[in-house]
């Protein structure tokens, strides 16, 4: 059955808020199971509650868009349960709990408004690249909680305010053919974050964000209700970032297994492929393949205190790292058994690997690989970043590979650095407390 919400009261003025009639069709089609129809038009709306069974189709010219104001969001964070969850207070757009059966499709667009809460201080000097400023409440576009069977097809997310698709605790789960076009200096609008989900399908998907594009991820609120973050498959996807395309971490409260990315297409990215161990758990087979390119680095901030003035990465095309959080005792768990082959990207910074005597990375296999160190930007190498640790961002003399703390690694394939950097990256390796190192041609 479908449900029309111009039946239910709804205008596409975009000037009426049509919560309540979208609301009232998405509670009788929960009852029936069905498709919420959202026709063409611009629709301005507070916070939606899905329900099992029951697909939001956006037609074709559809828009729905999301109120900025905190009282018609969904505090996801404290509602139902009565919990608190450390780190993610605020409200949502688009959210469901313990549900099953969602489907969110169509040709339509879901308009995050975050135009309305960034803005541009002038943080780096007239560069214009670093991360915007924020101003005033800004809600996640989705917040899935437990949703068992959830699919989220065709649609356009466009100009989220904080992250896009966040997925906690889902289970068989589908993300297909979708669009995000965020703002690719916003800070926090991650493309799409599996929060310790389960037997996940994220492909052919175009994603642009200045925050990281794919994130895999254990926040401890998710992992003490649902186990760990394993069997992620992303294919065929093109990624756009100031951050990480695919970044697994740093939240790593529980385990984190299982993980592909192939096929794809990351372009001016911080760094292609990052992963982070900070909070005990283990992260473990890992397969990158076939991804191709380019890294770079971007400006950042000088503004003491002007809202996240720092990217997370300077261009480098592969980055691991295990340490502790700043100011944190936690020892962070093993990342091991990680395989990547037929790389082939043009950056600016190196192959890094950070680990430390108390967190070795092991069993690293980096293969077939085809980096060129070339000039895109106009910055120079000479920094490590490994934010959010006690290390920070420090000046360091950039190699073509970095390991510190590593057991175990094997690098081939072409490593090449062309005429506009030759005076800057003059090493092909830099290694600290190694064991077992193999780099080869």
């Amino acid at each position: 059955m479908d449900y029309n919400i111009l039946d239910y009261g709804a205008a596409g003025d975009g000037v009426k808020k049509c919560t309540q009639a979208i609301q009232a069709a998405v509670d009788a089609c929960g009852k029936t199971g069905g498709r919420v129809v959202v026709p063409a038009g611009k629709y301005l709306s507070g916070g939606i509650r899905l329900r099992s069974n029951v697909e939001l189709h956006l037609e074709n010219g559809a828009e729905l868009i999301s109120t900025l104001e905190k009282e018609d969001m969904i505090d996801f964070a404290r509602e139902f349960e009565g919990e608190g969850m450390d780190g993610m207070d605020g409200g949502c757009f688009l959210f469901a709990r313990h549900e099953k059966n969602i489907v969110i499709s169509g040709q339509g667009r879901i308009d995050g408004r975050g135009r309305e809460v960034f803005f541009d201080a002038d943080a780096d000097n007239g560069f214009h690249e670093c991360p915007l400023c924020v101003k005033g409440f800004r809600p996640r576009t989705t917040y899935l909680e437990d949703v068992e069977n959830l699919t989220v097809r065709d649609v356009t997310f466009y100009d989220a305010a904080f992250w896009t698709l966040h997925m906690a605790g889902c289970r068989n789960v589908l993300v297909d053919g979708i669009r995000i076009l965020n703002d690719d200096r916003g800070p926090n609008n991650d493309g799409v974050d599996p929060d310790c989900c389960k037997n996940v399908v994220i492909r052919g998907c175009v994603i642009e964000a200045g925050d990281d594009a794919v994130v895999v991820k254990a926040t401890g609120p998710m992992h003490e209700k649902y186990g760990d973050c394993e069997n992620i498959v992303i294919q065929g996807c093109t990624m756009h970032s100031r951050d990480s395309a695919l970044k697994i971490g740093t939240e790593t409260w529980g385990n984190i297994r299982n993980i592909i990315l192939s096929d794809c297409v990351v372009w001016d990215c911080s760094r292609a492929v990052s992963i982070w161990s900070r909070d005990g758990g283990t992260i473990s087979d890992i397969v990158i393949h076939h991804v191709t390119g380019n890294t770079r680095r971007y400006a950042d901030g000088y503004i003491p205190g002007a809202g996240a003035p720092r990217w997370w990465g300077k261009g480098e095309p592969v980055f691991l790292s295990s340490t502790r959080r700043r100011g944190c005792e936690r020892i962070p768990g093993r990342i091991s058994g990680v395989v990547m082959d037929h790389i082939r990207l043009r950056s600016e910074s190196c192959i890094f690997l950070g680990g430390e005597e108390y967190a070795p990375i092991e069993d690293i296999r980096l293969e077939n690989m085809d980096i060129l160190w070339t000039k895109q930007s106009p910055h120079t190498p000479g920094v490590f970043d490994e934010q959010p640790s006690d290390r920070d961002v420090y000046e360091h003399e950039i190699p073509c590979v970095y390991a510190r703390s590593v057991k175990g690694l094997s690098v081939s394939g072409r490593l090449r650095v062309d005429g506009s950097l030759r005076d800057v990256i003059q090493k092909k390796q830099i290694l600290e407390n190694c064991e077992d190192i193999r780099i080869g041609d």
